[in-house]
Protein backbone atom coordinates (compact mmCIF):
# COMPACT_ATOMS: atom_id res chain seq x y z
CA UNK A 1 0.00 0.00 0.00
CA UNK A 2 1.07 3.63 -0.37
CA UNK A 3 1.60 5.68 2.77
CA UNK A 4 -1.60 7.61 3.49
CA UNK A 5 0.33 10.75 4.52
CA UNK A 6 0.87 11.55 0.86
CA UNK A 7 4.65 11.02 0.78
CA UNK A 8 4.15 8.31 -1.86
CA UNK A 9 6.34 5.72 -0.14
CA UNK A 10 5.32 2.08 -0.46
CA UNK A 11 4.53 0.26 2.79
CA UNK A 12 4.87 -3.51 2.85
CA UNK A 13 3.22 -5.36 5.73
CA UNK A 14 3.70 -9.05 6.48
CA UNK A 15 0.35 -10.80 6.88
CA UNK A 16 1.54 -14.42 6.67
CA UNK A 17 0.74 -16.45 9.78
CA UNK A 18 4.29 -17.86 9.80
CA UNK A 19 5.90 -14.39 10.02
CA UNK A 20 7.24 -13.41 13.43
CA UNK A 21 6.35 -9.71 13.07
CA UNK A 22 3.08 -9.53 11.21
CA UNK A 23 -0.23 -7.71 10.90
CA UNK A 24 -3.67 -9.24 11.02
CA UNK A 25 -6.04 -8.04 8.33
CA UNK A 26 -9.79 -8.49 8.32
CA UNK A 27 -12.23 -7.43 5.63
CA UNK A 28 -15.77 -6.44 6.61
CA UNK A 29 -18.92 -7.16 4.58
CA UNK A 30 -18.47 -3.89 2.67
CA UNK A 31 -14.93 -4.88 1.63
CA UNK A 32 -13.20 -2.43 4.00
CA UNK A 33 -9.89 -3.57 5.55
CA UNK A 34 -8.91 -3.35 9.21
CA UNK A 35 -5.27 -3.85 10.28
CA UNK A 36 -3.92 -4.80 13.68
CA UNK A 37 -1.59 -3.59 15.16
CA UNK A 38 -1.04 0.01 14.09
CA UNK A 39 1.40 0.90 11.32
CA UNK A 40 4.35 3.00 12.46
CA UNK A 41 7.00 4.00 9.95
CA UNK A 42 10.34 4.24 11.72
CA UNK A 43 11.99 6.17 8.87
CA UNK A 44 10.98 8.60 6.13
CA UNK A 45 7.78 10.43 7.04
CA UNK A 46 7.48 8.51 10.36
CA UNK A 47 3.70 8.18 10.00
CA UNK A 48 1.84 6.30 12.73
CA UNK A 49 -1.74 5.24 12.10
CA UNK A 50 -4.46 2.61 12.49
CA UNK A 51 -6.57 1.39 9.60
CA UNK A 52 -10.11 0.65 10.72
CA UNK A 53 -12.90 -0.23 8.27
CA UNK A 54 -10.89 1.27 5.41
CA UNK A 55 -10.31 4.61 7.14
CA UNK A 56 -7.04 5.99 8.46
CA UNK A 57 -6.94 7.06 12.12
CA UNK A 58 -3.78 9.01 12.89
CA UNK A 59 -1.92 8.56 16.17
CA UNK A 60 -0.72 11.60 18.08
Amino acid sequence: MRCPCGCGERIELMVLEEAHTRWDITIDDAGRPTLHPSVWRKSGCRSHFWMRRGRIHWCD
